[in-house]
């Protein structure tokens, strides 16, 4: 049975959820300073902004441009959110998992 919701990888999700908790229209910079943060690793600026295109492509983000500050130049600046889509797609990748963690916990608890 195949579904016509985007499919989330594990780092789509982590930039998900981060982006969401970095506040109303985080920017880029923002949003990957979280997210090392919540990992605890370095992250790639590579693969975060191949990341954010994929995300941008799926529809699950859209970019709002606003006007440069003196403090960047004049160049504008970009601000991100998470679409609807991206906060289904995200509903539904959470109750996968926990559907496929359910009864798993005795085997997977830090103990």
């Amino acid at each position: 049975m195949r579904s016509n919701r985007a499919f989330l990888g594990e780092f789509e999700q982590r930039v998900l959820l981060a982006i969401l908790r970095s506040g109303a229209e985080p920017r880029p910079v923002e949003i990957r300073r979280e997210l090392a943060h919540a990992s605890n690793q370095a992250i790639s600026r590579g693969a975060f902004y191949t990341t954010l295109d994929r995300l941008e492509a799926k529809q699950l983000i859209a970019w709002t441009t606003v006007a440069g500050t003196d403090a960047r130049d004049g160049l504008p600046d970009r601000h991100c959110q998470v679409t609807p889509a991206g906060i289904g797609a995200l509903r539904a990748s959470r109750k996968t998992l926990l559907q496929l963690w359910s009864g798993l916990e005795w085997l997977l608890n830090d103990q």
